[in-house]
This record gives structure tokens, C-alpha cells and sequence, in this order.
């Protein structure tokens, strides 16, 4: 149907209202579920939900189509608990570059999309049950009150509050007590850079923490160290020890990948590995290493241009 006086659909007013609201849902999804392309099909078939409502009786837009993927979020995070379970060594989230979700619209989704993106927030949150990740996110990413909440989860105020209760207990040792300076940070990334890539164990030294941490994740379709690699010590040897392994003509392209300085190789047009760094003050804290090809297809745009 169409509205006599503007002459717009009832679907195009409908998708109008829905893309205000995408990159707000976009954020939801990928810090529920980890993975880009999940985030993507949850954001999707809320799309297709509402698109198959009655309109005429929803008050707040926003606030139903935060429910309605919420919900969503969970039965596929409950969905895929499974297959985290059975995962070939370590899961980690699928990389988000910044370019994916930039320029943001406003200041307010800027914030959101800044706040417990890093790898090492997402990984603590793994320990979360689908309630507790829903409920921590809208109370602490997106300022919902509890009534809020407990709509969109199904459950009592109190029960609400007891789930982001526990959620902040679990999380609260995941964020750093230093924030890194930017230009540190980059300048701390590239120093660490060159010295993987001349597999010099003297270049490491005073780059990374002595109870530093780095997990790697091949999903048994790339090498990758199966456990996760613990101290300062051990974590200079696997990058000496790999040095020689890596493809000579690899090409790497600094970017920032869930909020946090990393590198993406190239070996031709072929994503090689996303490297990112977490950076407590001036020491790194956390590698994470993402080389299963499945994870690393949407950086292939990132591709640097042949010369």
C-alpha cells in the first residue's frame, strides 16, 4: 500500500526505518556471535522479520528491532555452542576492520561500535551463556534500562540483573587497566612487525609482557599452534621458529582490526593471516593470529594494489 500524501510505500517506509537502525543491529550481532558474516545474516533475517510485521502497531521501531535480534543472536549463538565445543585449537572472532563499519553515522554509534570489540573481550565473553553475553551488552553497549531488558530477553527484571552481574564479574579482569597512546601503539606495532619478519629474537626484546599470551587460530585449514603459546619467552621463539616459513613476497598492510593496531598479510590477493595486537601501556599483552581462510575472505578487499 501507499501513503496518499507522501506517496512511499508501506515497504519503503518500512526499509527507511530499518537501514536508521542496521549499524546499530550490525554491532549487536557481531559482539553476540563473533563472526562478521553471522552478524550479517542475524541483521538479515531481523530484516525479514520486520518486513513481515504489522507496522501500525509498533511504537519504538528501534526498540523492537533490538529485541527481535537479540533473540536472534541467542538461538544462533545457542546453535553454534556445539561447534565452538568441537573447533580444530583455538576460535577466535572472525576480524572486523575498521573500514567495515566507517564513517559511522553519528557520535553515539561511534561509541558503541568503539566499546568490547577487542579480540581479548570478545574471548572472555565466550565464557558467557547466550542470556548473560544479551543481557551484559544491552545494559553496558547500548545504556538499555532493565524493563528493557527483561522484554527483550523473556525474563524478570531481577533475573535481568543478576545475568549483567554476573557478565561484569566475568569481564572485569578483560579490560585494560592502561589504555595505550594511539601513536604508541602504532609505533609498539611496527616494532613488533619488523621483528617477526626478521625472526630476530633480540628485536622482541621489551615488546611483549612476561605473562604476555598469543592464540592462534587455524580452524585445521591453516598451521596454526594448537594451544594457546604463554610468555614473553616462548611467544619470541614461535615467531623466530616460523620466520622462515612464512612466503618471502608476503606483503603486509597495517590496519586496525577490532579497535586494536594489527597486520594483515598478503601473499598476492590472498589473505595470509591477520595479526592483532592488545596493547596494555607500553607492553603487549595479547597475539592473536587469525589464519583460518574462511575468517580472513572479506580482507581480501584490503589487498594491496601491485605496483
Amino acid at each position: 500500500m501507499q501513503d496518499r500524501r507522501t506517496g512511499i510505500s508501506d515497504v519503503d517506509a518500512g526499509t527507511e526505518v530499518f537501514e536508521k537502525h542496521r549499524r546499530r543491529l550490525f554491532g549487536l550481532s557481531y559482539r553476540m556471535l563473533g563472526s562478521v558474516g553471522d552478524a550479517e545474516d542475524a541483521v538479515q533475517d531481523t530484516y525479514l522479520r520486520w518486513h513481515k510485521t504489522d507496522r501500525s502497531v509498533i511504537q519504538t521501531p528501534e526498540a523492537w528491532l533490538v529485541t527481535a535480534c537479540t533473540r536472534i543472536c541467542i538461538d544462533r549463538l545457542r546453535a553454534a555452542k556445539l561447534e565452538r565445543e568441537n573447533y580444530p585449537g583455538t576460535w577466535l572472532p572472525e576480524p572486523l576492520v575498521e573500514l567495515e563499519v566507517s564513517p559511522l553515522p553519528n557520535a553515539e554509534d561511534a561509541h558503541e561500535m568503539a566499546d568490547d570489540l577487542s579480540m581479548a573481550m570478545l574471548m572472555v565473553m565466550e565464557r558467557l551463556t547466550p542470556a548473560e553475553r544479551a543481557a551484559y551488552l544491552l545494559r553496558e553497549a547500548f545504556d538499555y534500562d532493565y524493563p528493557q531488558i527483561a522484554l527483550a530477553l523473556k525474563k524478570s527484571e531481577a533475573a535481568c540483573r543478576q545475568l549483567v552481574s554476573r557478565a561484569q564479574k566475568h569481564l572485569k579482569d578483560a579490560r585494560p587497566r592502561f589504555e595505550a597512546d594511539e601513536a604508541a601503539a602504532r609505533t609498539l606495532a611496527k616494532k613488533f612487525a619488523a621483528a617477526t619478519k626478521a625472526g630476530d629474537a633480540a628485536l622482541f626484546a621489551g615488546l611483549l609482557a612476561e605473562d604476555a599470551m598469543l592464540w592462534s587460530d587455524g580452524g585445521g585449514k591453516a598451521a596454526a599452534a594448537i594451544n594457546v603459546i604463554h610468555g614473553a619467552d616462548k611467544i619470541t621463539r614461535f615467531f623466530v621458529g616460523i620466520a622462515g616459513k612464512v612466503p618471502r613476497d608476503v606483503r603486509r598492510v597495517f590496519a586496525v582490526i577490532n579497535g586494536q593496531p594489527g597486520w594483515i598479510l598478503f601473499d598476492g590477493e590472498t589473505p595470509y593471516l591477520a595479526l592483532v595486537l592488545d596493547i596494555v601501556g607500553e607492553s603487549l599483552r595479547n597475539v592473536f593470529i587469525v589464519r583460518n581462510p574462511d575468517k580472513l575472505a572479506r580482507l581480501r578487499a584490503y589487498a594491496p594494489q601491485a605496483k
